[in-house]
C-alpha cells in the first residue's frame, strides 16, 4: 500500500503544475474553456507515468495505457474542436463564473483549475492500482473491465458522431436530434462516459486492493447525471429549443437508454 501514495503524489505534482500552465494560457487567450481540453488530455501522461513507475506486469500496463489514451485523447480532441470553433466566445459555464466573481475572477479561476487537478487525481486511483499489480496474467475481472471500457468508448464516439452529423445539416437548425442513440436517451454521450468509468473500476478489481478504485463508478454517475453533465445540457437545450425539447423530455429517457415512453425517466 505504501507504493500507492507515492504514485498518487507523482500524479498530483504533474496535475497541479499542468493546471498552473493551463491557467496562464487561459489568461492570454481570455478563455477558460481550454481547461476542459487539458483536463481530458492529462489522464494519458498520468497513466503513462503510473505504468512506468508502478513496476507492474508490462502487458497489463500496456492495456491500461491504451484504454486510457483512447478515451482521454479522443475526448480532448473532440473538446478542442468545440473550444476552437467557439473562440473567442467562452463556454457559458466559465463566463457565468467570471461574471459572478467580478474583479477577482482571474485569481479564483486559478483555484478552480486546481480543484480540477484534484478531481482528476481522485479519478486516477484505479489506474495506479492497476499499474502496481505485478501478477503475470490477466484476471477475468480485468477482461470484463476492459470490455466495458471499449463498449463505452464505442458508444460515446458513435453518439458524438451522430450528433455532429445532425448539426451539420442546415435543415435541422432549431430541431432536436433524435437520430440513432439519441432516440433512446437524451444524453447517450454522458451515459457511455459513465460506462467507460465503470470499466476502469471493474478493471481495477483484478488488482490487490482494487476495491479502492470502485469510487469512480458512483462518482461519475453523480457527475454525469446530476452534476456538470445532464443538468447543464438540459437547461441549455430548453433555452435554445423550447417546446420541441420539452416534448423530447416527455418521450425519451434522460440517461439510461431505453424504449420511448409517454413519461420519461
Amino acid at each position: 500500500m505504501t507504493a500507492l501514495p507515492s504514485l498518487l503524489a507523482v500524479g498530483l505534482g504533474f496535475l497541479v503544475l499542468m493546471m498552473v500552465a493551463v491557467w496562464l494560457l487561459s489568461l492570454r487567450l481570455r478563455n477558460a474553456g481550454i481547461v476542459d481540453v487539458a483536463w481530458s488530455a492529462a489522464f494519458t501522461p498520468v497513466a503513462v507515468a503510473y505504468a512506468w513507475l508502478g513496476a507492474g506486469w508490462a502487458p497489463r500496463d500496456a492495456l491500461l495505457v491504451a484504454l486510457v489514451a483512447a478515451w482521454s485523447l479522443r475526448l480532448a480532441s473532440y473538446l478542442y474542436v468545440r473550444v476552437r470553433n467557439e473562440h473567442p466566445h467562452e463556454d457559458s459555464r466559465y463566463a457565468a463564473l467570471r461574471a459572478h466573481w467580478g474583479s477577482s475572477a482571474n485569481a479564483k479561476m486559478l483555484g478552480f483549475f486546481q480543484v480540477q487537478a484534484l478531481a482528476a487525481l481522485v479519478l486516477t486511483v484505479p489506474f495506479a492500482l492497476i499499474a502496481l499489480n505485478p501478477t503475470p496474467a490477466f484476471a477475468a475481472l480485468e477482461w470484463v473491465g476492459a470490455a466495458l471500457t471499449v463498449v463505452g468508448l464505442a458508444g460515446e464516439a458513435l453518439a458524438d458522431r451522430q450528433l455532429a452529423r445532425f448539426r451539420t445539416n442546415p435543415a435541422n437548425k432549431g430541431r432536436v436530434c433524435q437520430d440513432g442513440l439519441w432516440a433512446y436517451s437524451r444524453h447517450p454521450n454522458y451515459f457511455f462516459e459513465w460506462v467507460i468509468w465503470c470499466g476502469f473500476g471493474v478493471f481495477a478489481l483484478g488488482s490487490p486492493n482494487g476495491w479502492l478504485g470502485l469510487h469512480v463508478i458512483p462518482l461519475m454517475f453523480y457527475v454525469m447525471r446530476y452534476g456538470t453533465g445532464v443538468p447543464y445540457a438540459e437547461a441549455s437545450s430548453l433555452r435554445s429549443r423550447g417546446d420541441a425539447y420539452r416534448e423530447y423530455q416527455r418521450t425519451t429517457n434522460v440517461f439510461i437508454p431505453g424504449p420511448r415512453r409517454n413519461l420519461a425517466i
